[in-house]
């Protein structure tokens, strides 16, 4: 069976750099660097992640263009976006998750260094749940 441990949690953000001042310095956060996404035809997005005691994350997303962060931050605002789990076997994860009913979208099991699989929302209360293998 497959293990799951929560990586980090998405907030969406118009801009990274003043999220920074609440993520990173009030809540005295480690910088783990970040970089940016050209998307899937999407606009693309620029990432963050900001380290805490004990492993926690928070990754901030910021659009760069027009593309489903756009379109999420137009209709919902800034705040969380998703949660990641990380597992050490994702294509059985995927299967157990079919099993047991729930819509995958958006899997994607060809790169051996980062593999995903996200969760429908309207399956998981609300909430987009990643659910990623990755090496390293």
């Amino acid at each position: 069976m497959p293990e799951f441990r929560l990586h980090h949690v998405a907030v969406a953000v118009r801009s990274i750099d003043p999220a920074l001042g609440l993520f990173r310095d009030a809540l005295e956060g480690s910088d783990l660097g970040g970089g940016e996404e050209p998307g899937r035809g999407d606009g693309g997005w620029r990432w963050r992640q900001v380290g805490y005691p004990g492993g926690g994350r928070v990754e901030l997303l910021e659009p760069n263009g027009d593309g489903f962060l756009s379109r999420f931050l137009a209709a919902r605002g800034e705040g969380l976006h998703h949660l990641t789990f990380r597992t050490d076997d994702l294509g059985v994860a995927v299967e157990r998750f079919r099993q047991r009913g729930y819509e995958l979208v958006d899997v994607d099991l060809a790169d051996p260094r980062w593999k995903e699989a996200f969760v429908r929302p309207s399956r998981a209360h609300g909430t987009l749940i990643q659910l990623a293998e990755m090496q390293g």
